[in-house]
């Protein structure tokens, strides 16, 4: 019973996860470069990029986040192992100073002893506001383009209860 029921939640876990709407990759990687200025040489790094940081875009770009509004577009020269499963980046800089073709990215991942260093080959700066507009913008979009007799499920019902739609066996 215990495994039927654990199987049940898993199922449904899936299930929504499935139904909810999400953006692919390159539809992220193409917001994000959309919301970019024009590239840059270098910029200042103010402090240690941790976890909320930064956005990883696919295996060639990540988002580093100075501020809530300001970030920083990483595009790398190549692919760059780990980058999407990596629990944090490090990013090498001179004196807190970031600069293209000069320095690298390095992701750390639990699994890789010897992490790979992927070289910053373009800095541009990101619109963080317009970005984040651009989101809302979207899931607004999303929410009105469900058709108008879809209900919104605010929880249990007495309709809900397990016995009420079990078929019954008439002796």
């Amino acid at each position: 019973m215990r495994i039927r029921t654990l199987l049940a939640g898993m199922t449904l876990a899936l299930v929504g996860c499935s139904t909810t709407p999400s953006m692919t990759t390159d539809q992220r990687i193409a917001l994000y470069f959309e919301h970019a200025g024009p590239p840059v040489q270098s910029f200042r790094l103010t402090r240690f990029v941790r976890h909320t940081q930064w956005t990883p875009l696919g295996d060639r770009a990540l988002a580093v986040w100075i501020s809530q509004s300001r970030g920083y577009l990483l595009q790398l020269r190549g692919r760059c192992t780990g980058l999407a499963i990596a629990h944090t980046v490090q990013i090498t800089n001179s004196f807190g100073t970031v600069n293209a073709r000069w320095d690298s990215v390095i992701p750390r991942t639990v699994s890789v002893a010897m992490p790979q260093s992927c070289r910053i080959m373009r800095i541009r700066p990101l619109d963080g506001t317009g970005l984040r507009d651009a989101r809302r913008e979207m899931r607004a979009t999303v929410r009105s383009d469900r058709p108008a007799d879809v209900v919104e499920d605010t929880g249990p019902d007495v309709s809900d209860r397990p016995g009420d739609y079990l078929p019954t066996s008439e002796p």
